[in-house]
Parts: structure tokens; C-alpha cells; sequence
């Protein structure tokens, strides 16, 4: 009798081919959960720096984000250089406070890289449909901190000016509706697709701040790059269910 070494060629065909549909099935989800995991984790970090800037500002220059009474100027050139010792802005603050930092100009002038051909397209592509953030966020000025996040906040017709919560007032969906100016939004992963505002996974669910229950699944369709946030006092926060339930959860 012969003894067979090794396997046949139909074996190995069959092996390799059961090794690619579970492949095929495995490997969405575990980019979706790699990619969920980083745009989590750089939110809170750039969080973490807007609200470490407010506290900053607030003791070496007296003013926080409800403190900013001007505009900055829209031409990045110029804001880019505003002093928190000479002018009380969002710009000013930024540039007396946050290292590393870049200012990029009106979100209408970026451009947003896309990761299959290299070439740039316009930044159009934002998908932002917080009911607090503003549906044209082209009016948006832009700041790109040192991880590489962006931060945008409203200038111009509508100033980040006046983000006062008083004492004892909660911060609900009335505050905000009444404050849009201290609406903004931090892209976690630059100006790298997809470029999309974070959202509950049932579609019944509120955006809104406080008033429901909100999941956001680990996937592609849900946990994305985008986070509405409010400026107010010392203080940045989530704006929506959403991004509230990103903050407070590790999973």
C-alpha cells in the first residue's frame, strides 16, 4: 500500500476558499471596530484640549468662551495672529492657548483628501445633520489642533459670542436652540473621509442632546468622524445624543 503525503489540489482550493468567505466576513467589521475604536478615542482627546484651553484662558487671560465678545477675522492670516492680550475671541483664545496648533480658514476653502486616489475634493462632502449645527457650515472658521483633529465654530453672521450658562441653568436643547452661535463641530479624523456626523443607530432616535436613550453601534454607518459639540463658559461638550453617548461609554 501507498502512503499519501500532503493534500490535494481540490483540498487546498476548498481550504482556501472556506479561509476567504471568512475573511470576507470578519474583515469589515474589524476595520469598523479599529476605525470606531480611534474616532472614539480622538474625540475625548480633542475635547480634552478644548476644554484644558477654556480653563487655561479663563486663568491667564480672564476670559473663557463665554468671555469672547468679537469676531475674529475671516482671513486665516489675520486670525491666525490674534492676541488673547489685545482682542476677546475664539481665535484669539485658541491661539493664546492651544500648541501645535493650525488655523486653516473658512470651512468653505478646505479640501478633503480622498484615501482611494490621493486627489482633494471639496469639503461639500461634510454630512452634518445635528438639528443644532448649522445646515451651511461654510461660515464655519476652522483650527486644525496638534493630533491632527479639526475644530470649527460659527463666525460671522452668527459670532461665537455670548456662550453664557448661567449658574443653575441646564444645558438642554431650549439653551442651545437659543445659542446656534456656540455650535461647532470636531472632525476627529482631519479632512479624511468620511467626513460625517456621528448618529444613534435606530433611526427613530433624536440627534438631540438629552431628551432620549441613544446607541451608536461600532460600525461604519454610525460611529463616524464627526461630533457636534457646544461651546459655553470654560467648558466644550457634546451637542448630541450621539456624541454624549460616545463620550460617556468605552464601547
Amino acid at each position: 500500500m501507498t502512503k499519501r503525503f500532503g493534500f490535494t489540489l481540490a483540498e487546498v482550493l476548498i481550504t482556501l476558499g472556506i479561509i476567504g468567505v471568512v475573511a470576507a466576513m470578519t474583515i469589515p467589521t474589524l476595520i469598523a471596530n479599529t476605525n470606531g475604536a480611534k474616532f472614539r478615542s480622538q474625540f475625548k482627546k480633542s475635547l480634552s484640549t478644548l476644554n484644558q484651553a477654556g480653563l487655561m484662558a479663563q486663568a491667564q487671560y480672564d476670559f473663557d468662551y463665554a468671555g469672547a465678545t468679537e469676531t475674529c477675522d475671516s482671513s486665516a492670516d489675520k486670525y491666525s495672529i490674534e492676541n488673547p492680550e489685545g482682542k476677546m475671541s475664539f481665535c484669539a483664545l485658541f491661539n493664546g492657548t492651544l500648541t501645535g496648533q493650525t488655523a486653516l480658514g473658512p470651512v468653505s476653502g478646505l479640501t478633503i483628501k480622498s484615501t482611494s486616489s490621493g486627489s482633494e475634493e471639496a469639503t461639500s462632502a461634510y454630512s452634518i445633520k445635528s438639528p443644532h449645527v448649522l445646515t451651511d457650515v461654510s461660515g464655519y472658521l476652522a483650527y486644525s489642533l496638534a493630533d491632527g483633529s479639526i475644530i470649527a465654530f460659527s463666525n460671522g453672521d452668527k459670532t461665537a459670542t455670548g456662550c453664557d450658562l448661567p449658574l443653575g441653568t441646564r444645558l438642554d436643547d431650549s439653551w442651545i436652540d437659543s445659542h446656534t452661535q456656540c455650535m461647532g463641530f470636531i472632525d476627529v479624523n482631519g479632512l479624511t473621509l468620511p467626513n460625517k456626523e456621528v448618529s444613534c443607530t435606530t433611526d427613530n432616535q433624536t440627534n438631540k442632546q438629552v431628551q432620549t436613550p441613544c446607541i451608536v453601534k461600532n460600525d461604519a454607518k454610525h460611529m463616524t468622524d464627526v461630533f457636534p459639540v457646544v461651546f459655553h463658559d470654560a467648558t466644550v461638550e457634546p451637542a448630541s445624543n450621539a456624541a454624549k453617548y460616545v463620550l460617556t461609554t468605552s464601547k
